[in-house]
């Protein structure tokens, strides 16, 4: 059997999230399903036409035949997700009376927190033409954190561009922690895509999306897209600085995985051969359809969806 690699690999963690329309201390039924950053832009990318894989550690508890058969059902090769003994991250998502959410996370000593860089596979990773990396997946362990670098390494070596989100969760470190580990990763990417303002404040200590940007060129990055939610986004392809509008539908929903659609369409996008703005309003276009349902993945939107409204 000849394995076809996908175009675009992930690494990370996916959660099980299992959320309520109530207050968590009155909720009494909440709906499962799944989430993650590292996993939505896979799924964003899968459902925009491109071929993804995913690499992760799966715990060996009753969740994990539902988290492998939700991500193959998206279409993303889970040939290199290793099951291990151990439990699955479950975080829990509830409404609360004024719009916002409250969450609650039981992440630590999670399956995924124990990946290994000798869990990654070179010949996996050099066939594909994106390597995707999260500042969430560094964060969540040391052993983790080295993972992600060295496939960042691995990636660069093989001449496989580099995209990276730095994705920073104040519940999960540090400001300068968040800061090394970006400048340990950042000489191996190609397309750097923080968001303004909570990236750009931690990693730059700015809320200007162009001074953010320039700060990523100094540091050796080619293209860099910061998304700043319903500001739209600022794209530089290192030879010119953009403003991308946003797309807002009708009715917005939930704002959840919003700016993983962006990636996920805007690197489907550059892989499709669009030019950078193309690809970026591609992604404007998911960002703003995802805004139509809740939670990460359901509202996901699909490539005929996208395109119907970029062609319009």
């Amino acid at each position: 059997v000849i394995q076809i690699l996908p175009d675009f690999i992930s690494i990370g963690e996916c959660m099980i999230e299992l959320y309520s329309e109530q207050p968590i201390d009155v909720a009494d039924t909440f709906t499962r399903s799944f989430a993650g950053d590292s996993l939505n832009i896979a799924v964003a990318a899968s459902r925009m036409g491109t071929s993804v894989g995913y690499i992760t550690r799966l715990g060996s508890d009753p969740f994990a035949a539902y988290l492998l058969k939700a991500w193959r059902d998206e279409g993303v090769d889970t040939t290199h997700v290793k099951t291990v003994d151990g439990f699955n991250a479950v975080h829990f998502v509830a409404q609360l009376p004024d719009g916002d959410r409250e969450f609650v996370y039981y992440r630590r000593g999670s399956a995924p927190s124990t990946m290994q860089p000798s869990d990654l596979d070179p010949s996996y990773i050099a066939g594909a033409r994106i390597m995707h990396l999260s500042g969430i997946a560094q964060a969540i362990s040391p052993s983790a954190r080295a993972t992600v670098l060295r496939a960042a390494e691995i990636a660069h070596d093989a001449g496989v561009d580099v995209s990276y989100d730095p994705n920073y969760r104040h519940q999960l470190w540090s400001p300068p922690d968040a800061r090394d580990a970006m400048r340990e990763v950042m000489p191996y990417v190609t397309y750097f895509l923080p968001s303004c303002p909570v990236d750009t404040q931690v990693l730059f200590d700015t809320s200007d999306p162009q001074l953010a940007i320039h700060c990523a060129q100094e540091l050796g990055v080619r293209l860099t897209a910061v998304t700043c939610g319903a500001d739209g986004a600022v794209v530089s392809d290192g030879h010119e600085v953009f403003h991308v509008p946003a797309y807002t539908p009708d009715a917005v929903v939930d704002t959840t995985g919003a700016g993983d659609a962006f990636n996920g369409a805007f690197l489907h996008g550059l892989l499709d051969g669009l030019s950078v703005r193309e690809a970026a309003r591609l992604g404007s276009i998911a960002a703003g359809l995802k805004l139509r349902g809740r939670g990460a993945l359901a509202a996901m939107p699909s490539r005929d969806e996208v395109y119907l409204v970029f062609g319009s």
